[in-house]
């Protein structure tokens, strides 16, 4: 999995290129934490439920039917007058980011997308992302640095890519 940065970043992308909603300060901690919120089910190692089981590790929390629940969730956060499909779609993408950059790494048994229809494990036939440890005290040294350089390239410059082609077809669609 990348680590909590690489996620975080991915999300800020996301919820800056949305042409129908607002990047405010709220919207990117909460689309930050949509994008977070899928690795809470490390849990399950501490609870000895099996990796492979669907509340096991990469199970349901990294399905798109728990990204669209989370994201409706998170959109309740919100005045009803804010509420809208833009939004949710924000958190959706933000929440969704996480499985799919997980099936970029060469770690774990890769991610239950259909989860709970279907707890076939899916990895992307490309995986260029290095994996980041799951503890934190692993993660300061130099497996740490190798995942970092990995998201820089891998998840950084593309997500700072989609930043700045949104902003530059805002900036247009302004002037014209």
């Amino acid at each position: 999995m990348p680590s909590a940065f690489g996620h975080a970043v991915a999300a800020l992308a996301i919820a800056k290129a949305s042409p129908r909603v607002a990047f405010t300060v709220r919207t990117a901690l909460l689309g930050v934490l949509c994008a977070v919120v899928p690795d809470a089910d490390v849990v399950a190692f501490s609870l000895d439920i099996p990796y492979e089981h669907v509340l096991g590790h990469r199970g349901i929390t990294h399905s798109f039917a728990f990204a669209a629940v989370l994201a409706w969730m998170v959109g309740f956060s919100y005045p009803v007058a804010q509420r809208s499909f833009g939004l949710w779609l924000v958190f959706f993408l933000a929440t969704a980011s996480h499985p799919l950059l997980d099936m970029c790494t060469s770690g774990g048994l890769g991610c239950a997308l259909f989860a709970p229809f279907h707890n076939a494990r899916y990895f992307f036939p490309w995986r260029p992302i290095a994996v980041s440890p799951i503890e934190a005290s692993a993660f300061f040294g130099e497996w740490g640095l190798r995942v970092l350089k990995s998201e820089a390239l891998w998840i950084g410059l593309p997500s700072l890519a989609v930043v700045l082609v949104s902003t530059w077809l805002k900036t247009r669609r302004k002037v014209h």
